[in-house]
């Protein structure tokens, strides 16, 4: 996997910015901002940015194929989190999405040693749909706007995880069961972005090692998942690598992956 930096902003690019309070729901028996927690800000500064533009009436659908979330310095609570959002590369009808999340970190009589300043980033692959869901070409206005945010303009697909699950009996941890609930899907019945990252933080309770020092979390988002679906995680622990595959029921009833996932930790620096 790709363990290369995220690119940063271009200089002098325009870029969306907003602040959200750290909130208890938000947080681990740690006070660590989780996973799942991150994606609902991803998902939040996305709205939040579009309905600032006029283009919430010319591009209004978009999926996200996948998301990377680079944990540097950690956010816990209390903390006001800045996010900035920008284009980082695109092309006619997806985008890289870059998200960079800064935490300024309160103390109280929970968590009342200071704390360095949270850093966060993140990027996420998103695919501009019509109402059908199917790719679609973004608006000329919105791709000038894009366009003017970086110097990457044929952005291509390329998986960074591993999307082919090995056999039950290749690998040494047994399968496990994740119990969806009705509160996890949207009104379009698509399983909501940080329902898959709950799943992963209740992996990492197994690894506290990539969770405690700087690690990065792809998800990549292959088949939907509908309501009335069970998840089954097959998962392989590497050395410095936790991979996950989320496994679902095709119409024969064999299991087909949904979603893969790698938590991986960063190198030094």
């Amino acid at each position: 996997m790709d363990s290369q930096p995220l690119r940063d902003r271009k200089d002098g690019a325009r870029h969306f910015e907003v602040a959200y309070r750290v909130r208890t729901g938000d947080i681990d028996q740690q006070m660590r901002l989780r996973l799942d927690a991150v994606a609902r800000y991803l998902q939040d500064v996305a709205n939040d940015n579009i309905e600032a533009t006029d283009y919430s009436h010319s591009d209004p659908f978009w999926i996200v194929r996948r998301t990377v979330i680079d944990v540097i310095r950690p956010i816990s609570w209390p903390a006001t989190v800045t996010a900035q959002r920008w284009c980082g590369a695109l092309s006619t009808r997806w985008t890289n999405m870059r998200v960079r999340l800064t935490a300024e970190h309160d103390t109280n009589r929970f968590n009342p040693e200071p704390r360095e300043p949270g850093l966060i980033e993140t990027e996420a692959f998103w695919i501009n749909v019509n109402d059908q869901g199917m790719p679609s070409r973004i608006s000329d206005e919105m791709l000038e706007m894009l366009s003017s945010m970086t110097d990457e303009h044929r952005l291509r697909w390329r998986s960074m995880n591993p999307d082919k699950a090995p056999a039950a009996d290749e690998v040494s941890l047994p399968d496990r069961i994740h119990v969806l609930r009705i509160t996890d899907f949207d009104p379009f019945k698509h399983l909501n972005n940080a329902a898959y990252l709950e799943a992963v933080e209740d992996e990492l309770v197994e690894h506290p090692d990539l969770a405690d020092v700087p690690h990065r979390a792809v998800i990549e988002y292959l088949r939907p998942i509908t309501p009335g679906v069970s998840i089954t995680l097959r998962r392989v622990r590497e050395a410095d690598r936790l991979l996950v595959w989320m496994l679902i029921p095709d119409a024969d009833g064999e299991l087909v992956v949904a979603a893969t996932v790698s938590v991986t930790k960063l190198p030094p620096g």
